[in-house]
């Protein structure tokens, strides 16, 4: 039974992912210029350079015959070439999608040791002024806009206190040797004598992108683990337990927890997909060198083939999240299985 879930759920993958290639492949006849030079990267400058560019995108052919080809140049890793660069498009995503999972990771967990304690807490103290001062925060960190608070942050703590650097993964200072293209893993890989220095000079870069990148989903993680908890603090098992003379603290530690938990680690798959969106805007303010900053730099130059790959390349991995989000809660909460074998 959850084999045949899993299935349906890599056959809607397989559907959205078509869907996806077809809108990206569609994308170099609506974008201004020549189609075939938006596929390529590569301007026709000459009549041989122009046909063997033909030959080899199969422009002449009809449409599915260009998709195909298209599909079967996007598993081989040839994306086109960037117009501003003259590289390969696959090239510049694969040295800069590390750096922006390396600052959603490290943003989600933020966002997981903040928001689900805090939210327990204010469900604890329902109605009281803990509930109240969290829930208000909570909304005003909810609709704190991304970029306000990035800026904010620069002005106080780089530019007024100087705590913190306002750009930059690392300091001029340290070469670090690209190993996994994660800096704290590649500074803990590194064999010199001052890692410990650079390590602490990547922390302090990372602290406010992290924290600006982790508000949102802190936020609804709060909120969410709040109205979980809250829900099953009303059912009848929770009060049977009560009853039976268990105080508070063990209610919430043997009963209530696991169960409101379960809607909370969907949750929190789902809010991975939504940094990976919010990381753009993050990395354009403080110069973070991930495929967001690279992608919206890209926009600014009409640098198409750029455009094309990595709206694939952020599109795919959200909707790789997401079904893995999706299949891991429904291994763990036994009911959502049940949903979906049709069971009640």
């Amino acid at each position: 039974m959850i084999l045949d879930y899993i299935f349906r759920r890599l056959g809607l993958l397989v559907f959205m992912v078509f869907m996806l290639s077809v809108f990206t492949f569609s994308l170099a006849y609506l974008f201004p210029g020549e189609p075939l030079s938006n596929l390529s990267g590569i301007p026709s400058n000459n009549f041989a350079q122009h046909s063997a560019l033909e030959d080899k995108y199969l422009y002449n052919s009809n449409y599915f015959m260009q998709y195909f080809a298209f599909l079967g140049r996007i598993l081989q890793g040839d994306w086109g070439v960037s117009f501003a660069s003259g590289q390969n498009v696959f090239t510049h995503i694969i040295a800069l999608l590390p750096a922006t999972l390396e600052l959603s990771i490290y943003a989600l967990i933020v966002s997981v040791v903040v928001g689900v304690p805090v939210g327990i807490l204010a469900s604890v103290y329902y109605k009281r002024w803990p509930d109240k001062l969290i829930n208000s925060s909570a909304i005003i960190g909810y609709s704190m806009p991304v970029f306000w608070l990035a800026l904010l942050l620069i002005m106080v703590f780089s530019l007024k206190l100087g705590w913190f650097p306002m750009s930059g993964r690392m300091g001029l200072l340290y070469e670090i040797p690209s190993v996994t293209g994660f800096i704290l893993i590649d500074i803990a890989l590194a064999n010199f004598p001052y890692r410990g220095i650079a390590f602490l000079d990547a922390l302090r870069h990372l602290t406010l992108p992290t924290i600006v990148l982790a508000m949102y989903p802190t936020t609804v993680l709060i909120r969410f683990t709040r109205e979980s908890m809250l829900k099953v603090m009303d059912q009848n098992f929770i009060k049977t337990a009560r009853a039976k003379g268990l105080n508070r603290r063990q209610l919430i530690m043997h009963h209530a927890l696991r169960n409101a938990l379960l809607p909370v680690i969907k949750q929190i798959g789902l809010q991975f997909s939504t940094l990976i969106t919010l990381a753009m805007i993050t990395e354009v303010i403080f110069s973070w060198p991930g495929v967001g900053r690279w992608l919206i730099d890209s926009i600014y130059q009409r640098d198409f083939p750029a455009i094309q790959g990595g709206l694939m390349a952020v599109s795919l991995f959200v909707i790789l999240a997401t079904i893995i989000t999706e299949l891991t809660y429904t291994l763990f909460d036994p009911i959502s299985r049940n949903q979906a074998h049709g069971k009640v």
